[in-house]
């Protein structure tokens, strides 16, 4: 198995989803020996929360890793501790972005003063943290000083041309081959190399890229024309788009966005993000080239996709500290025997799915833990998808309580849970007034409507809804065991 990871990578940032400016043709062949979900969604954001949807199989609200920092609970099983059961050494090269449970480790130890350590089930072929002390090394063997770490990582404005384009153009002072992706990729390569194919293994790539700093090498910094790059999706001014509820207005959204009103900037940070895309895509293919070279190749799962997305600019804001869409919509593309190929899924799809569909392609039982759904029905030839009973939303989650501190919203109220379906979207804030987006009526999701007594039918038909599936996603885990005279019974749905 082959389990892929990008950072901060809009859904529909695919050329295989015609995508009118971003090109990955290394993605796109992936999908056509595969399956791609078009509507495949994120569960929580940053990148701490999200992951541990994805490891776990939980949403936040049961796993409660709410913000990166937070620890992860080690009584919860995890997809390495699944695979590892089943024989496989699951092998990190890049980062988990996990907390350890501090129960379970002395009070003054180290790595309690990161949230970047590994997810316990994991062995490490190369862990690159915030740091990036591994790629530094790796970057010092080839010649290079790295005395400044930050600005070795900018634009370099002493670039000829940079002061004519926008501030993200300039290529930092080192070439495409020397990339933190490529130092990932190479040592992946590497570790396979080491591999027999009768020998079963476990990679789990985990690519920083596209997440920010907005910069790219040459020639991936001025591969898209920012005169090609659709301008945001946004109300007229940062003040309207404030006006749209309390919580834009005073809290995470405004603290924690980077507001972008030149023109300029705004597209070529648009255009430096694509190019980021493309340079991560060259590097996914280094990768496949190397697996399908394998004796093995055939018989190996492969499986991309994001923790999270990035705003990009939409609703005044970029990063992915918010309610809206972008910063949930993820690509999600999985290939391998017994895949349908060529394919696209249209089901609404969740990065809690991942864990119990890759441990039951890897032969193992569902634990009950899990509250996502195994995606094998989806993926595999001979099904009628349509006849597949399935989840008619979307759900995601973000949890603001490090914006709230000083705002005096209790911490506790400083969540927000979002349920999205074809028809609309509704959100609700613990501790503030709901939102509701017609989608059909607003696909941008700029006029909230929860306040229009003409709506207020259908923003409690939501609630409900949202309600029904927080209560149908408790804990599962000893929920249905029931004490007998013959011993411990497991309780189990009919049919």
């Amino acid at each position: 198995m082959l389990f892929i990871t990008v950072d901060q990578w809009r859904g529909e940032c695919l050329s295989a989803l015609n995508h009118p400016v971003v090109q990955t043709p290394n993605l796109d062949r992936l999908a056509a020996r595969g399956t791609l979900f078009r509507r495949h969604y994120s569960q929580a954001t940053p990148c701490g929360p999200s992951r541990a949807s994805i490891w776990t199989g939980l949403y936040t609200h049961n796993h409660r890793s709410v913000f990166n920092g937070t620890p992860l609970d080690d009584r919860f099983t995890n997809l390495a501790r699944e695979a590892r059961a089943l024989g496989y050494d699951p092998t990190l090269f890049g980062y988990t972005d996990t907390t350890l449970d501090p129960r379970t480790i002395a009070e003054d130890d180290p790595r309690l003063t990161s949230y970047e350590e590994v997810l316990p089930g994991f062995s490490v072929g190369v862990q690159l943290a915030d740091d990036h002390a591994a790629w530094i090394d790796w970057m010092a063997e080839k010649g290079y000083d790295i005395e400044d770490h930050e600005a070795f990582i900018s634009p370099d404005s002493t670039h000829p041309g940079a002061a004519e384009r926008g501030a993200t153009w300039a290529p930092p002072p080192f070439p495409a081959e020397c990339t933190e992706t490529a130092f990932l990729t190479e040592a992946a390569i590497d570790h396979l190399a080491t591999i027999s194919a009768d020998t079963p293994w476990f990679v789990h790539m985990s690519y920083l890229r596209p997440h920010p700093p907005f910069v790219v090498p040459e020639p991936y910094n001025d591969m898209y024309d920012p005169a090609d790059v659709a301008m945001p999706t946004r109300l007229a001014t940062p003040e309207d788009e404030a006006a749209v509820h309390p919580l834009v207005a005073n809290t995470t959204m405004l603290t924690a966005r980077h507001l972008i009103d030149n023109e300029l900037d705004l597209r070529q940070l648009r255009a430096t993000y694509y190019g980021m895309m493309t340079e991560v895509d060259h590097q996914v293919g280094r990768l496949l080239d190397a697996v399908e070279s394998r004796d093995d190749g055939a018989r190996t799962i492969v499986v991309l996709t994001s923790d999270h997305g990035e705003m990009l600019g939409d609703h005044w804001m970029t990063s992915k500290f918010s309610f809206h869409e972008q910063s949930f919509h993820i690509p999600l593309i999985v290939a391998g025997p017994d895949v349908l190929a060529g394919a696209t899924v249209d089901h609404f799809t969740e990065n809690v799915d991942l864990a119990p569909t890759l441990v039951e392609m890897l032969g193992g039982d569902v634990p009950v833990q899990f509250d996502g759904r195994s995606l094998v029905p989806l993926l595999s030839p001979g099904v009628d998808r349509t006849q597949l009973a399935w989840r008619d939303a979307a759900h995601w989650t973000f949890d603001f309580r490090v914006f709230a501190r000083g705002t005096g919203i209790p911490l506790a109220d400083a969540t927000l849970d979002v349920l999205r379906d074809d028809h609309g979207m509704y959100v609700h804030v613990a501790g503030m007034d709901a939102l509701f987006f017609d989608l059909e009526e607003d696909p941008g999701a700029l006029v909230n409507l929860a306040a229009d007594p003409t709506r207020a039918g259908e923003v409690i038909s939501y609630a409900q809804r949202l309600l029904s599936w927080r209560q149908r996603h408790a804990d599962q885990t000893l929920a249905n065991l029931l004490a007998s005279p013959k011993g411990m019974r497991r309780m189990r749905s009919e049919g």
